[in-house]
């Protein structure tokens, strides 16, 4: 899953895609790249990252769905927590909607049921506002598995045709709490387990790399690790580095 972020402030490549034409332009080349699905996201969900309201997110996000749609060469997923934004981007031509509240939308469920579209489902704590100022689990592994079984049940019940679910590295968690869950997977056995851990700040405090634009690398490893562990999907910056990682990887471990 490659990342296109069309916002101002994300926290590795805010601004570098606000217009259409940088995102669309960086989205088709994740998807040359081998980009299975391209997620494209309106507003950063970045620790102490401040809401935007649904019509600036749609006018972000819309423009470059819809570019991609045309293409018809990828599998497009819309970053939101808003149902109302996950309805007009499918509308738009999005194929999958990736929730990082996991659900915080009463009405999520229903939208992405009635649109008959699967569902990324991630666990966080807090907010983006709020989730790093003191995260606190008795046991993060069981504490995250639990939430992301309820919420998935959930979802299903409603409609939603099949989710995959996702720990929510960095979201609402220290440097332990994303290595617990990180050696811990997949999440559990139902549904398959996205990950992201594409320079994140764990990765910059194991590494002693501070520049997050430096981060690939170590995000590489991260991912490398979660495959063997069996993850289905990852979420990137450098699909090509990943790419390439992965499949000589999938070459090394092949009987």
């Amino acid at each position: 899953m490659g990342i296109v972020n069309t916002t101002p402030d994300s926290f590795s490549d805010g601004g570098q895609f606000a217009s259409d034409a940088a995102a669309i332009a960086h989205a088709r080349r994740l998807a040359a790249e081998g980009a299975m699905v391209i997620d494209v996201g309106g507003e950063s969900t970045r620790p102490g990252g401040k809401p935007v309201p649904a019509g600036e997110e749609l006018r972000r996000v819309l423009p470059v769905i819809r570019a991609l749609a045309d293409d018809g060469d990828v599998l497009i997923s819309i970053d939101t927590y808003k149902a109302c934004v996950a309805r007009e981007a499918v509308i738009a031509g999005a194929h999958i909607v990736n929730d990082v509240s996991g659900l915080g939308d009463p009405e999520m469920a229903a939208t992405c049921a009635g649109l008959g579209v699967p569902m990324v489902l991630m666990h966080m704590q807090g907010t983006p506002a709020t989730m790093q100022i003191s995260p606190s689990y008795a046991d993060v592994v069981a504490e995250v598995t639990a939430h992301l079984v309820a919420r998935s049940a959930i979802a299903v019940a409603a409609g939603v045709p099949s989710v995959l679910v996702d720990p929510g590295i960095g979201f609402g968690k220290n440097l332990t709490h994303n290595r617990d869950l990180l050696r811990s997977l997949p999440v559990e056995a139902t549904w398959p387990t996205l990950v992201g851990v594409s320079r994140k700040r764990s990765v910059g405090e194991w590494s002693g790399e501070p520049d997050a634009t430096l981060l690939d690398p170590g995000s590489i490893a991260a991912h490398l690790d979660a495959a063997r562990r069996g993850v289905a999907m990852v979420r990137v910056h450098d699909v090509a580095g990943h790419v390439q990682a992965l499949a000589v990887q999938s070459a090394l471990l092949d009987d």
